[in-house]
């Protein structure tokens, strides 16, 4: 009898010892550990800052009341070529999870792997695109195939870490895609079937947590769908038992170049949380709640700019936005004050005026919450509730504490609010190479009979490409001798395209029309920091397009002369398509047709004839963005240096600035190109990119959408650009910037972000 008591009892221990801890869900909630939480969430993507910011991003971001971590699988960034991975760095996502835990946090992954997040290709690594057979995001063999490997490859090392939940890790969700639902009811039936696969592939992952799909209405079980948006209190899930998620609630929106910046008022996001929630919502997340810096050339989706700001809590820089992170902190803090009483029963409402309602969360335990809404944008109401009566300001909610403390108004700040500036703390010497025209006789070009879409010669490596042809012109032509220029078009898919004659750009500079009315505000304020663009921006020779109409087209009198006239086009990608139904199919690049017009046969066409390629710049291919190989040319110094001139190096050393403030580096004065610091690609710069819009007076009640609160107008769309501090050494900093425009390299200056 002893040894039977004895054995019941190593049984009962193996048991108990083997008992994990699980992550489940009903329509109340996730519940972790048998216990329905009120979840709240924000995207905090690792590649956006550098390992030596994740620490302090995940404090305030726990300090600020959050439970999650939100965040994309890049897998651009981890497989940058077939079988061979990256997870180091910036993309040590192992890392950045275990640092999440260490914070007490859990953590949402996102593996996608398609993301979106105006990321370059939408996460996708670009040689995908060039499997055979290959067709992205749809019932396509090839595509499922790399697809489930990425996937398996993510899920495989997060088990090897022990790091989903039920393993005592952080990760309580996955999701698995991101935002089909339109592209599947775009495509019918092969979109259903791969929405179909896809769960059926991650659910038999076995990672113990649940999946979701967002905004996928038709998500299949075990597969909870979720809502994106700036509003989300009327998505209801497919199935009553599956909990009601805002996987993304817009804080902000995303800048383009030659777009203003968005900005959302933080009422209006404490409004569209709190509507959610007092409607059964149990899990938001903001997206983002630090958006971080569009490192290198990851920005995708088309002209989006290397800040990714989002006008998030905390800012591009890894400081508080206030009041935006205080405020919803103390939303937070109610949240979790009435969180028994929202886990335990349902809502009952009642609608005691136009545009009233009233919200009571009444379970058995005695608990009790409720929620006061005014939904008029233009009067406050006084509200009576229980023996008390309540004001409510326009466009707000109140929540009651026992059904009788009010704790939180969504309108009421009481956060304070900072401002930022940016202090000059450096100027540079600079040193300069100019980039030559190639010649199609180089070894590295490539010959070809027509015209050849950009991304399909440069796989992407570089947002460069030179289309190289030759014009012969005969001494009989008129306009030799008439003065009238022949006429050279160009259709281009964009983005951007300079073209040279004879190794000369295709016309001149002249005085910006912005220029009088900018040096005006720089001489009556000259101490502070306010917007001057370039005073010279190029208006023959190059043109560009934009995110809503990215093709372009080059239409101009050009000089030649007679015999052989070099053409040499620079055609520059500004991100690859991120976004739309086999966004893999977009052209990029001179695609035609080419045409001379004005001469005596009338006009030539020159889109099939020999056309030479060579990919990327001189300075790239000699990587003169490391120290090595900056010895490898020339460097003109002091008054030679160049100035204004287009396809120009520059180069500096500089000493780190005392303190530990945010840097950047301000490009006023430059036209466009790219940044490298310590042979780390800042990204790319695009000051004379001018924001155009509607910049009106911004009030927080009615109807949000991303053009609503704009600022900046006829300001640079982003004059600043985020060089982190680890970047840096005490002293001897290597910085390089290639100018494809012309610009005014002495304007330039290192400046700290304060508050």
């Amino acid at each position: 009898m002893k040894i039977l008591l004895l054995l019941l009892v190593i049984v009962f221990s193996c048991v108990c010892s083997s008992i994990k801890a699980s992550v489940t869900y009903d329509d109340k909630a996730i519940i972790i550990n048998g216990k329905r939480r009120i979840l709240m969430s924000g995207s905090i993507h690792y590649p956006r800052s550098t390992p030596e910011m994740w620490p302090d991003l995940i404090k305030k971001a726990k300090d600020g009341g959050l439970d999650v971590i939100q965040t994309y699988v890049f897998w651009n960034g981890h497989e940058p070529s077939p079988g061979k991975y990256n997870f180091e760095g910036r993309y040590d996502l192992a890392k950045f999870i275990k640092l999440v835990q260490q914070a007490g946090l859990y953590v949402h992954l996102r593996i996608g792997p398609y993301v979106c997040a105006e990321w370059n290709f939408g996460g996708f690594p670009v040689w995908l695109k060039y499997v055979p057979g290959m067709s992205f995001r749809t019932d396509n063999e090839p595509f499922k195939i790399a697809m489930q490997r990425f996937t398996e490859k993510i899920v495989n090392m997060m088990k090897s870490e022990k790091l989903f939940e039920p393993q005592g890790g952080p990760i309580i969700m996955s999701q698995i895609e991101n935002e089909y639902g339109p592209v599947e009811w775009e495509i019918g039936a092969p979109g259903k079937a791969y929405s179909k696969w896809a769960a059926q592939m991650a659910n038999g992952l076995k990672t113990g947590v649940p999946w979701i799909m967002c905004k996928q209405e038709d998500a299949p079980d075990p597969m909870i769908d979720t809502c994106n948006g700036f509003y989300c209190e009327k998505f209801t899930p497919n199935k009553p038992y599956k909990p009601k998620m805002f996987t993304e609630l817009w804080t902000g929106w995303f800048t383009e170049f030659g777009g203003p910046i968005p900005t959302r008022p933080v009422q209006d996001i404490a409004y569209a949380v709190v509507r959610f929630i007092q409607n059964n919502g149990s899990f938001v997340n903001y997206y983002m709640y630090h958006g971080g810096t569009n490192f290198g050339r990851t920005a995708g989706g088309l002209f989006i700019t290397t800040s990714y700001d989002y006008d998030a809590p905390i800012d591009e820089y890894g400081l508080l936005n206030e009041p935006k992170w205080g405020h919803l902190r103390d939303l937070h803090a109610a949240i979790k004050l009435i969180e028994p009483a929202l886990v335990s029963a349902y809502p009952k409402v009642t609608y005691p005026g136009k545009n009233q309602e009233i919200h009571v969360f009444q379970p058995k335990s005695g608990a009790c919450a409720a929620f006061l809404s005014n939904f008029d944008p233009n009067f406050s109401a006084k509200m009576k509730f229980g023996n008390t009566q309540y004001n409510l300001p326009p466009w707000s909610i109140s929540i009651l504490h026992n059904c009788k403390d009010e704790v939180f108004n969504t309108a009421k700040v009481k956060a304070p609010t900072t401002q930022k500036k940016m202090t000059p703390v450096g100027q540079f010497k600079w040193q300069s190479y100019n980039e030559e025209t190639p010649s199609s006789e180089d070894r590295d070009t490539l010959a070809m009979k027509g015209l050849y879409e950009q991304l399909n010669v440069t796989r992407d490596a570089s947002d460069y490409l030179w289309y190289l042809a030759e014009i012969n012109i005969s001494p009989r032509e008129h306009f030799l001798t008439n003065g009238q220029l022949p006429v050279l078009t160009v259709m281009s898919a964009g983005h951007a395209l300079h073209v040279f004659i004879n190794n000369q750009l295709a016309g001149k500079y002249h005085i910006s029309r912005a220029f009088k009315t900018k040096l005006l505000r720089l001489v009556y304020k000259q101490y502070m920091i306010l917007t001057v663009v370039c005073l010279f921006d190029p208006v023959i020779g190059t043109v560009w397009g934009s995110l809503k109409n990215p093709k372009l087209t080059f239409s101009q009198g050009v000089k030649l002369r007679a015999g052989v006239n070099k053409i040499s086009m620079l055609s520059v990608s500004v991100g690859l398509a991120n976004v739309g139904t086999h966004f893999e199919t977009y052209n990029v690049g001179v695609l035609g047709p080419i045409t001379l017009k004005g001469l005596n046969e009338g006009t030539r066409d020159l889109t099939k004839q020999k056309w030479s390629y060579k990919v990327g710049l001189k300075g790239e291919s000699l990587s003169l963005h490391t120290l090595d190989g900056s010895s490898s040319v020339e460097w003109l110094q002091g008054s030679l240096v160049a100035q204004k001139q287009p396809l120009t190096w520059y180069k500096t050393t500089f000493n780190a600035p005392a303190g530990n403030e945010p840097l950047a580096l301000d490009m006023n004065g430059m036209g466009k190109g790219e940044i490298w610091v310590n042979g780390e690609a800042v990204g790319r710069y695009w000051p004379t990119n001018i924001a155009h819009g509607s910049c009106n007076k911004c009030s927080y009640t009615g109807i949000y959408n991303e053009n609503k609160c704009n600022r900046y107008c006829g300001d640079p769309s982003q004059r600043w650009y985020h060089v982190p501090r680890s970047w840096l050494r005490p002293t001897g900093n290597y910085l390089l910037i290639f100018e494809e425009w012309g610009g005014t390299p002495d304007w330039i200056t290192l400046v700290k972000r304060t508050i």
